[in-house]
């Protein structure tokens, strides 16, 4: 075999089914390898940015590395905001790319850029392959080395020359990971009983660990009132009774003030994010922190804990939980107020459906919830209508809830959501997008078309850059910067060129109509939502101020001693 059918032979090993690429001139011997294979599917997207992107929403629903695939120069450099946003949020990756030929390398030669320096701070490794017979062991490393551990994206940058070079080397074989050990517990256990008031805060790094029913299990145990990060949301499940919900900077109240008024904080898969935490020196103020979690350059990097347990969450939940079922904990008091914090202080948003009033987001994400089956995977964009999913929609897996987390990606949601689709062809997948991220990545309706992929689209539609639009507003002197949006083309009309049935509706009435004709629909559709450019989500944290300073509706500043009052 040449090292295009080393690749494919290793995709084979690894039950790797789908990719996501673009063709060029550095990695024509790959694709024309593609040629005779059966078993990897090729999707052609129509931006390798989308290629990237649509590989991270795949391996986001699946828990399976996402792969995508571009040539050199050009074709390199258009996925590297799609493999930054993996990075971020620590999605198993494999990026593979063809290079100049080996004689050509330094050269400027056309379409040469040095990809490996360009994206060592953006990638778990990255490699340039200088020997064909190493190809075979450096994608076996690769695609282990994305997928284990604190997961993420790894880069191989492959020569012409290489892939069509007929190698000797034997086929790797797969590398044996030997079972993680479970950290001694005693200490941490001694700390909850000993606590009056803890919480738990969980993270992403659940459902990276595919640690989902281990978490649940312990969350139902111990009963432990509980907050979520914007990547933890769906991790207890849709309907725990000791959910608080998001906290942070778009947080409840309810989520905020418990983290403020805890003695023990729980952090669990979570890197405690500036978004997540508010001004640092503010967070938590009262609270003793153990933080378990995989990867110990998380560990202790923004605030000391007390008691830090590094390892596999699959081993130390279950610790946890049995030891609480033995000997419960007595926080009865503690529940009941994060109950009535919760019901007084949680999420709120007025959605009569029969009124003929303009459509709100939170109104029309609350409907979407309701009338969605639970296993629905949303992709969401970036900006208001993000926040207004991680507040209102009801979500049951941390997996139905495809967001950009760490890198705030504009144009994530309309590829993530066809790498979705793609690991469920027949599953309910909706991309949540605005006006603005949908302009980001519109020409993957092509692609949507191309497969007659099911995937329903929602853009909610201000005319403008609506998150920052807010801030300018509420920390610039309301002085309005290039965020107008107002010549927007007809997203109707846009979606019909492409062969994709549209609907425009703009009356709080006529939500349920619309979002249940796009649902019923045998095939692709989407939904154009016009809102008020007015409209705010609520509440908010200043940037860089603590979480207890929360701006209401009414431009009022919350403090903690006045929620309390």
């Amino acid at each position: 075999m040449n090292g295009a059918q080393h690749i494919l032979e290793a995709f084979h090993r690894h039950n790797i089914h789908t990719v996501f690429g673009y063709p060029g001139g550095c990695i024509m011997p790959l694709y024309d390898a593609l040629v005779d294979d059966v078993g990897v599917e090729h999707v052609l997207c129509r931006h390798e940015q989308a290629c990237a992107l649509a590989a991270d929403g795949y391996a986001r629903a699946s828990g399976e590395i996402g792969v995508c695939i571009a040539t050199s120069g050009p074709g390199a450099t258009n996925l590297i905001t799609g493999v930054a946003n993996a990075y971020m949020d620590s999605i198993p990756m494999l990026v593979i790319t063809g290079q100049v030929p080996s004689g050509l390398i330094g050269t400027d030669a056309f379409q040469e850029t040095d990809i490996l320096g360009m994206t060592l701070g953006i990638v778990k490794h990255s490699y340039l392959v200088d020997d064909a017979e190493a190809l075979p062991a450096i994608t076996e490393e690769a695609i282990t080395l994305a997928q284990s551990g604190r997961p993420g994206p790894v880069w191989i940058d492959i020569p012409k020359d290489i892939q069509l070079t007929e190698i000797k080397a034997p086929a790797a074989t797969t590398c044996a990971q030997p079972d993680p050990l479970c950290p001694e517990i005693s200490d941490a256990l001694a700390m909850l009983y000993s606590a009056k008031r803890p919480l738990l805060y969980s993270g992403g790094g659940v459902s990276l660990a595919r640690a989902e029913e281990s978490f649940r299990a312990f969350a139902n145990t111990s009963a432990l009132p509980g907050v979520v990060t914007l990547k933890g949301i769906g991790n207890p499940g849709k309907n725990h009774p000791h959910s608080l919900g998001m906290l942070g900077m778009h947080g409840s109240r309810a989520a905020n003030k418990a983290v403020d008024e805890c003695d023990l904080l729980l952090v669990i898969g979570a890197r405690l994010d500036d978004r997540a935490t508010g001004k640092l020196d503010g967070f938590a103020p009262n609270a003793r922190m153990i933080h378990i979690d995989a990867d110990a350059a998380e560990i202790n990097k923004l605030r000391p804990a007390d008691l830090a347990l590094r390892g596999d969450l699959n081993r130390i939940l279950p610790a946890f939980t049995e030891a609480l079922k033995e000997k419960p904990l007595a926080i009865a008091h503690w529940q009941k107020q994060c109950t009535t914090w919760h019901t007084t202080s949680g999420f709120q948003a007025a959605d009569n459906e029969e009124a003929l009033a303009p459509i709100t987001g939170p109104a029309f994400i609350r409907q979407l919830s309701r009338i969605t089956p639970d296993d629905t995977v949303i992709a969401c964009d970036v900006g208001q209508h993000q926040m207004w999913v991680a507040q209102h929609y009801e979500f049951d897996h941390p997996r139905h809830h495809l967001t950009s987390g760490g890198l705030g990606t504009m144009g994530f949601g309309l590829p993530a959501a066809i790498g979705a689709q793609f690991a469920n062809r027949r599953g309910t997948v909706i991309n949540v997008t605005g006006d603005g991220s949908f302009m980001m990545n519109a020409q993957e309706l092509a692609t949507i078309r191309r497969y007659n992929l099911p995937l329903k689209l929602i853009i909610l539609d201000n005319q403008c850059l609506g998150m920052v639009r807010q801030q300018q507003e509420l920390f610039y002197n309301n002085r309005e910067s290039h965020i107008n949006l107002d010549d927007n083309p007809d997203f109707v009309a846009m979606a019909r060129a492409f062969d994709i049935p549209a609907l425009h509706i703009e009356r709080t009435d006529q939500i349920r109509r619309g979002i249940e004709t796009i649902l019923a629909y045998d095939g692709p559709m989407l939904l154009h939502v016009a809102i008020s450019r007015e409209e705010n989500v609520w509440p908010i944290v200043k940037p860089g101020a603590s979480n207890r300073e929360m701006i209401d509706e009414n431009r009022r500043t919350t403090t903690s001693k006045e929620h309390v009052a």
